[in-house]
């Protein structure tokens, strides 16, 4: 910026034919601008102006040097510019690799304030499983990945980690929606929905029924957290999912979700994580701050409880 101020006086100077007019124009005193080019000439040992009675006039030094100042100056706009643009990420494109759940829930009212202040940066959210998530990130097909139950990966640096509880969801004039913190027990009293095999909430859950000594047959299975989501709506089932799937079912009070306390239920852990090598651009920085904000404020509910 040093360098790139004294240019500006050299060319205004050029422009002007006069240190004063110069000053005047640059709002500076004229001792500093003439300072600059004395200095300058002596590092070049010549003179860059002729100094004649009423203006200054460029030496043929001074024709070189500020044909070359001048395109220094334009360099330096421009990557100015993209310095400024990197800065406020104007531009880019991210991808997120996550859950079917996440994709639903958490990450759509976080990337929507994303999108209105960063109009330009394009995201891309694929829904992959667990294992999936790990390649794509660490082949570079994915920026960020969050998901529960990721394994620790070489390779992959967690930039935040929590522990997150299964409740029970159910809609706000169900029976299990005035019980909170409920018992496994209670939720046997109603019809159930719950994830299939490939989903982290079925290990979760079957075991926790099982380890109770609980008698446990779900109604329906599925791999779509947005199809339990229906069928809870619709009648008295019940089902079990973190309160980020649901949080803005919350937000809107078509849902609710309700604590289990139960020691044989254990909790999960939601981890994002991006590549260890390598610079992220500064559009996915910002939005990796802006899920980290999220979920700071999920915790602050007290239904996260953040690892150190």
């Amino acid at each position: 910026m040093l360098h790139a101020r004294a240019l500006r006086y050299l060319d205004e100077v050029a422009r002007r034919g006069s240190i004063r007019a110069a000053a005047a124009r640059l709002n500076v005193s004229s001792s500093a601008i003439n300072r600059q080019i004395l200095e300058l000439e002596s590092s070049l040992g010549a003179q860059i102006f002729h100094r004649l009675p009423k203006r200054l006039r460029l030496t043929p030094i001074g024709e070189l040097l500020i044909a070359h100042v001048r395109q220094t100056l334009k360099d330096f706009e421009r990557v100015q510019l993209r310095l400024d643009d990197m800065k406020s990420a104007r531009t880019g494109d991210v991808t997120i690799a996550t859950m079917n759940g996440l994709a639903g829930g958490l990450l759509p009212s976080v990337l929507a304030a994303f999108q209105r202040a960063h109009p330009r940066v394009q995201v891309s959210v694929r829904s992959l499983f667990a294992e999936d998530i790990v390649k794509a990130v660490l082949s570079g097909e994915a920026d960020l990945g969050i998901a529960y139950n990721l394994p620790k990966t070489p390779g992959l640096t967690a930039s935040a980690v929590y522990h997150t509880r299964l409740g029970a969801v159910v809609v706000p004039t169900h029976p299990l929606a005035l019980r909170s913190p409920a018992r496994l027990a209670d939720c046997l009293d109603y019809p159930i929905v719950l994830g299939d095999q490939s989903m982290t909430i079925h290990g979760l859950m079957m075991s926790a029924f099982h380890d109770a000594n609980l008698p446990f047959e779900p109604t329906f299975k599925s791999n779509s957290i947005e199809f339990m989501k229906a069928m809870v709506h619709g009648a008295d089932y019940v089902t079990f999912l973190s309160r980020i799937d649901v949080d803005e079912e919350q937000r809107k009070g078509s849902l609710v979700y309700v604590a289990i306390r139960d020691r044989h239920l254990h909790a999960q852990t939601l981890t994002l994580v991006r590549r260890s090598k390598g610079a992220l651009d500064i559009a996915v920085n910002l939005l990796e701050e802006d899920i980290k904000a999220a979920l700071a404020a999920i915790e602050s509910d007290n239904i996260l409880s953040s690892i150190p």
